[in-house]
């Protein structure tokens, strides 16, 4: 069943394939048919006026090979395929060859032809294919046309175009050799050229026919070197033919062609002139139509002509000296098809072309699209440039290719001053050139941002410093890409850019003084030490704008070291297959020749020197020869082009005068002829003193190629935001500049979007090193504003920025990149705050518009400022601000920013503002600077510590001068809570903002002083409300406030409920993170500043009591602060009875602190000895290393108990002396020494006793004072009896001090003196009752312990009898009855 199946499908296809053979032979056997009837048709009825006569017989062979075919084409078993092709293609070339055949013939055996090979009867498989399809082309070239007419040859033109046509678009067309290509594109060309003068049909047809096989041909080249494996770098003719005989035409036809397309470029024509004469001039038509060939060719061969030297020369050499030369010169369309002839060489050739896309740019698009061209020649010029911008990696490339070598134009800097040099408006309105160049200009601007915002969403780094030259490298030597690693590449090219600023700098130097720009190549390390002569050649040779005569004077002086700079920079040219004459132009046009014959001895004889190695023939037997006629040709320049020479040196002359100059002989008479007429026709010009020559000549090509063959091909490089950075750095000025005038002429929205576009894209460029450019745009367009105008008053103002569109993009634009790249700002901050003050006092700025963005956060978790500044309670999260939805919200705002929206939303005036406000995002410029960088926060908050302080702030009133300053201290609080993670970072430098504002001239230190302590004390809270790990962020915030309240009394009186309610919560809620004495001083002095309001007294004292009561906080860092504070508390007038009472007894408490603080020292050191083996000097500062701290804090204790007890009020002074009583007994665990407690007594009791005692004698003196006088008695006689008391407990110590003897006198004087007080007319004093009893009590106790006795060589024991008698005789024998015995 399978064998029957199998038998029925190959029936199938042998019947299928039967009948395709006998529809080609019944195709075939109509088209002969058809030739055959037109070949008998009587001439009669062809309508030929030219036709043959009735006597004229056609070629009987002919018509027999037709009848011969036509007997063959139906024999049995006919394959097509199979059979030679020639057998039945021959007899209808036969008719297409004849002379004979009528034209009408030929047209149809055409048609036949045509059909032959549409139908593909053969293929390239078939024998003799080859052979037939190159016959084909012979036969269709060498149609016969002469007996017919006009109309009749032009359709028989388009038959000939259209069997061409289908020739190489059959299948087997590669079997074509390169002889039958070349014939068909030249045959096609014919009738491209005869259709000129014939109907407009043949014309398009015949181009449209050459087109379409320059496109077949071309879009082979990339398939020939991988079928036929030629060698790409041959430069033999062997290697250029391709491959084999079978495989048909390669790269020779390739070769042919485009060298044919290239000539088409120089074809003249002849202008017959009025007089009769001729010009010629180039035909812009044909080279508009080779131009369209040629860019065919080009984009559809693609890089592949790069593998094949010959074709890749004629690109270098031929082609682009014609495109050079010709668009120079041309019209507008000729120049706009070069422009897009080199791009699609760019493209797929870049690499091998480099400095022919530089002399491109130079001689050509630079040039036409600069001033003082047609404005359409220019405009032309300039889409070709913004064409190449357009391209992605253009101007990179062309940055480091051209401007990063200090042998090469600056074509990227020169592309973009040229932008911003024809965008520039010089008025309005701005025209079509102006807004092209704008265009331009932005897209250059975007490309650079677009690609360094692409590397930064893959981890790029931003910040970026220009290069420098740290070592000396040799700025001549290029290398390669591929030899270096990419970081050191790049290190390379930078460093190569850097180098040829220097190199430039120098060459101004040099034009004003020849030794200073020499000296300054040292100073920049361009030359190494001892100079290398290399690098003053290199210098003299390449770089643009040097004083021509100052090189040629250099050159030509005698000096040894000079001779050598002459040798290396002549051995910087390549005269390889120059003429001399065109040798020495390139040679002179590098410097001027000085005016001394020895000078220019110097210079000829080493060119000279130089041209005779480099010859490419044996013309000249010794560089001599060339020495002599190079002078010969100086003289014979000056004869033929000096007008002061009357009679002119002839051809023959010449040569006679250089006769056996060639080592005896003579030159040949050609040579010295085509010497001649080159020089007479065009004059060796001696360059000018400076500048470049803006024609491209013979001598500057021919040097350029030889050139072009030694230098590194132009680099293929990805994009680094380092280069960007360093690409936008050369061109930043005017940028800014011609963006800013742009902005303020344009008046299409378009216009002005593409201005806001550009400036979000130079912001993004300027993150990356370039913040001067940001600052420099932020303050133009904070003009354009209309915020800052001085001369306009409140209402000019309002009414510009309300009804006038630019005024508001331009806010919105400057806030937007307050927003968006904050990092990048650093003097710009300035401008940013004065708008966003100046809308604050204009009223544009109304509290509600400044959310910060919060809106998520409830109203429980900030605190809201006096301004409308909402506080966030938490730390905001930080990172990477996102510039994403600028352009919606400029696109937003456009769109409902009409006043007809406006209107249909019954929107005033003022919510107009407030919507558009809004879209600022003001808020979020503080509330989020935790992403800024600290240099650019340090910038903010200095541009608002100085708006604060008045810097640059005009204020009508006082009532706007406290709400600007409260306005800016908000924020400034805003932006420190917002940064509290880093508030060390950043608040050093605040705080010497601040140190500097207070010595401003006409600063006031009210409100800016007021409102900065309330804000700090915000950001204080906020610090303080988590442990800090370091001491340091405390230390500054408590330096910047105790800053601020003392610049003015007035402060704390104005501020003191804020303060209080401040310091209150910092002690209450946060007491153990204080941690450090200033920070405990500071809030324990405003504590008792405060404290003297009655409004604050409460509050104050009650968190005084709190902190000592608990005692968990009270530390030996701020034990003294407490005491004084608590002082403070006690002395104030008028204050209540209990809360003072309650005050002195936590002091007297407090010595439990002491003591245990001295018990945790002994235990911790180890030791139990007494405080008196220590010395005596120790601080609190000591951090309690010394174990006479406790004492140290004791005696303040002391002293301020001591004052106390001189307090008006006689409950609160003798409390205070029962607590310091007290505080004497709770201090008997220090271990006093004899030492310390004489201290003691000396400060703190004697001066207490001393102190009462001269009060109550000052009140005793006073009329109507009996009452204070008595009340300071009792007092005296509490003191007294503390003294007695302290004495007595500390007698052991005291006694063993060396000066007892002189304490224990003291304490005598002060029971005498106590004993003897006279309180005149208010009565006898109670202490003489008091101080015999005391008495009684110490001499007791002491001769008990055996401290008082007579002791042989004492005399204690006669000095105490003998005062016991002055003071009170009373009781001598009772207590010495061994004297009155």
């Amino acid at each position: 069943m399978e064998k029957r199946f199998s038998r029925h499908e190959d029936g199938k296809e042998s019947s299928k394939s039967k009948r395709r053979e006998l529809g080609l032979s019944c195709m075939l056997n109509t088209e002969v048919g058809a030739v055959l009837a037109v070949i008998r048709r009587p001439p009669s009825e062809l309508n030929a006026p030219y036709m043959c006569t009735a006597d004229d017989t056609y070629d009987s062979s002919i018509q027999q090979s037709l009848k011969s075919l036509r007997a063959l084409i139906f024999q049995p078993q006919q394959k097509w395929r199979t059979i030679d092709p020639s057998i039945y293609i021959s007899p209808i070339l036969d008719v297409i060859q004849s002379d004979d055949i009528p034209a009408a013939a030929t047209g149809v055996a055409l048609s036949a032809l045509l059909k032959i090979i549409k139908v593909e009867i053969f293929e390239e498989k078939t024998p003799g294919a080859k052979d037939a399809i190159n016959l084909i082309v012979l036969g269709i070239t060498n149609c016969k046309l002469e007996k017919t007419d006009v109309v009749t040859e032009d359709a028989v033109m388009m038959k000939i175009l259209q069997v061409l046509a289908g020739l190489m678009n059959h299948r087997a067309s590669y079997l074509l050799n390169d002889q039958s290509v070349c014939t068909i594109v030249n045959t096609c060309f014919n009738v491209v050229q005869q259709s000129a003068s014939r109907g407009d049909l043949l014309q398009r047809t015949a181009r449209y026919t050459m087109n379409e096989l320059i496109q077949i041909i071309f879009s082979r080249l990339p398939e020939i070197e991988f079928r036929d494996g030629e060698d790409s770098e041959s430069d033999t003719e062997d290697a250029d033919l391709g491959g084999s005989m079978d495989s048909g035409y390669g790269i020779r036809c390739v070769i042919d062609v485009f060298h044919f397309l290239c000539s088409l470029l120089n074809v003249v024509e002849t202008a017959e002139m009025v007089d009769g004469l001729g010009s010629r001039t180039a035909d812009e038509d044909v080279q508009l139509f080779a131009l369209v060939l040629i860019n065919s060719a080009v984009g559809l061969s693609g890089d592949a002509i790069g593998k094949h030297p010959k074709l890749l020369r004629m690109i270098q050499d031929d082609l682009f000296h014609h495109l050079i030369h010709y668009g120079a010169r041309s019209n507008p369309l000729v120049l706009s098809m070069i422009c897009s002839t080199v791009l699609n060489i760019y493209h797929f050739l870049r690499r091998f072309v480099r400095l022919q896309l530089e002399a491109f740019f130079i001689y050509v698009v630079l040039r036409l699209a600069s001033f003082g061209n047609s404005t359409q020649i220019q405009e032309v010029a300039l889409e070709g440039i913004i064409n190449f911008c357009r391209q992605s990696s253009f101007i990179l490339e062309f940055y480091v290719n051209y401007d990063c070598d200090p042998f090469r134009s600056n074509l990227f800097e020169e592309i973009g001053k040229l932008l911003c040099k024809l965008s520039f408006p010089m008025g309005s309105p701005l025209t079509t050139l102006q807004i092209q160049a704008f265009e331009g200009l932005v897209i250059m601007i975007h490309n650079i941002a677009e690609k360094l915002e692409k590397e930064e969403s893959s981890g790029g780094s931003s910040r970026v410093y220009p290069a420098q030259i740290n070592v000396y490298r040799p700025f001549w030597e290029e290398k390669s890409k591929d030899d270096l690693q990419y970081e050191n590449w790049l290190d390379y090219i930078r460093v190569r850019k850097a180098q040829k600023k220097k190199v430039l700098i120098a060459g101004h130097h040099f034009n004003r003084d020849e030794k200073k720009g020499l000296a300054y190549l040292k100073l920049c390390q361009l030359v190494s030490d001892p100079p290398d002569p290399k690098a003053y050649a290199f210098f003299f040779r390449y770089t643009n704008g040097l004083d021509k005569q100052l090189i040629g004077e250099y050159l030509g002086d005698p000096d040894q070291f000079h001779v050598r700079v002459l040798a290396e920079f002549t051995d910087t040219f390549d005269f390889t297959s120059m003429i001399l004459d065109t040798a020495l132009r390139t040679y002179l046009e590098t410097f001027r020749l000085p005016g001394e014959a020895q000078k220019i001895h110097r210079i000829l004889e080493a060119f000279s020197e130089r041209f005779y190695i480099l010859q490419s023939s044996n013309t000249f037997a010794s560089k001599d020869t060339v020495f002599v006629l190079c002078y010969s040709l100086i003289m014979l320049n000056t004869d033929q082009h000096n007008p002061q020479v009357k009679k002119k040196m002839t051809e023959d002359e010449f040569i006679r005068n250089n006769r056996e100059i060639n080592a005896g002989k003579d030159l040949p008479r050609d040579y010295l002829s085509e010497l001649f007429h080159s020089i007479s026709n065009h004059a060796i010009i001696l360059s000018p003193q400076s500048g470049l020559q803006f024609d491209m000549n013979p001598s500057k090509w021919v040097e350029l190629m030889n050139r072009s063959k030694i230098i590194q091909p132009f680099m293929l490089c990805d994009f680094d935001h380092r280069l960007g950075r360093d690409m936008f750095a050369c061109v930043a000025g005017p940028s800014v500049a011609s963006l800013a005038a742009f902005f303020e002429h344009a008046d299409e929205d378009e216009m002005l979007n593409e201005c806001i576009e550009g400036l979000f894209s130079i912001a993004k460029i300027t993150q990356y090193g370039l913040e001067d450019t940001l600052d420099e745009l932020l303050a133009i367009f904070s003009k354009y504003t209309t915020l800052l105008n001085p001369y306009a008053s409140t209402e000019e103002t309002l009414f510009a920025f309300s009804h006038d569109l630019k005024p508001k993009l331009a806010t919105l634009a400057v806030f937007t990149i307050a927003n968006n790249f904050g990092d990048s700002i650093r003097g710009g901050w300035r401008n940013i705050v004065d708008c966003l003050l100046k809308l604050k006092r204009l009223k544009l700025l109304p509290q509600s518009v400044i959310d910060f963005e919060v809106a998520s956060t409830t109203s429980n978790d900030m605190a809201k400022s006096d301004s409308g500044v909402i506080f966030p309670s938490q730390d905001p999260k930080f990172g990477t601000q996102q510039s994403s939805g600028m352009a919606g919200r400029f696109s937003q705002f456009l769109s409902l920013d009409s006043m007809e929206d406006s209107l249909s939303l019954n929107l005033n005036e003022f919510e107009q503002n407030l919507k558009f406000i809004k879209q600022c995002r003001i808020g979020s410029i503080f509330s989020s600077s935790s992403s800024l960088h600290d240099e650019a926060l340090l910038n903010l908050g200095r541009s608002l510590i100085f708006a604060a302080a008045g810097k640059g702030q005009k204020f009508s009133t006082p009532v706007e001068e406290e709400e600007t300053v409260g306005f800016c201290w908000d924020l400034i609080t805003t932006m420190s809570l917002a940064n509290v993670y880093r508030f060390q970072v950043f608040w050093p430098s605040f705080h010497e903002y601040l140190q500097t504002v207070v010595q401003f001239p006409l600063f006031s230190a009210i409100p800016f002083a007021e409102k900065a302590v309330l804000g700090l004390f915000k950001v204080c809270l906020k610090l303080l409300s988590t442990y800090q790990p370091e001491k340091h962020p405390e230390e500054l915030i408590f330096k910047s406030i105790n800053l601020m309240w003392m610049l003015d009394k007035e402060i704390l009186d104005t501020c003191f409920e804020s303060i209080t309610q401040s310091v209150s919560k910092i002690i209450i809620e946060y007491p153990a993170n204080l941690q450090t004495a200033i920070g405990w001083k500071s809030l324990l002095h405003l504590l008792s500043a405060t404290g003297r309001h009655p409004e604050t007294y409460e509050q104050g004292v009650e968190t005084l009591i709190m902190l000592m009561s608990d005692g968990t906080h009270i530390t030996r860092t701020n034990y003294t602060f407490c005491i004084e504070c608590a002082f403070s508390y006690v002395a104030l007038k008028n204050s209540p009875l209990d809360k003072n009472l309650r005050i002195l007894d936590l002091l007297s408490d407090s010595v439990n602190f002491l003591v245990q603080w001295y018990r945790n020292y002994c235990a911790e050191s180890g030791n139990s000895y007494s405080v008196a083996s220590n010395a005596s000097s120790s601080s609190v500062e000591d951090k309690g290393l010394g174990s006479n701290f406790a004492l140290t804090l004791f005696i303040k204790l002391g002293e301020a108990l001591r004052k106390t007890s001189l307090a008006r009020r006689e409950e609160i002074r003798n409390h205070a002396v029962i607590s310091l009583k007290k505080s004497f007994m709770l201090a008997e665990e220090l271990d006093f020494t004899s030492t310390n407690c004489i201290n003691f007594f000396n400060l703190v009791v004697f001066a207490m006793v001393d102190d009462l005692h001269e009060k109550m004698l000052e009140y005793s003196r006073r009329d109507n004072a009996k009452r204070e006088a008595r009340s300071m008695e009792g007092t005296l006689k509490i003191s007294m009896d503390l003294l007695t008391d302290v004495y007595l407990l500390f007698l052991k110590q005291i006694s063993e001090s060396s000066g007892f003897r002189t304490f224990w006198l003291g304490i005598l004087r002060r029971m005498d003196t106590c004993m003897k007080a006279d309180l005149g007319s208010y009565g006898e004093s109670s202490l003489k009752d008091l101080v015999p009893e005391l008495l009684r009590k110490i001499i007791t106790k002491m001769r008990e312990k055996e401290i008082l006795m007579k002791k042989e060589g004492d005399d204690l024991w006669e000095i105490t009898y003998i005062q016991i008698q002055w003071i009170a005789p009373a009781i001598k024998e009772e207590l010495f009855p061994e004297e009155s015995f």
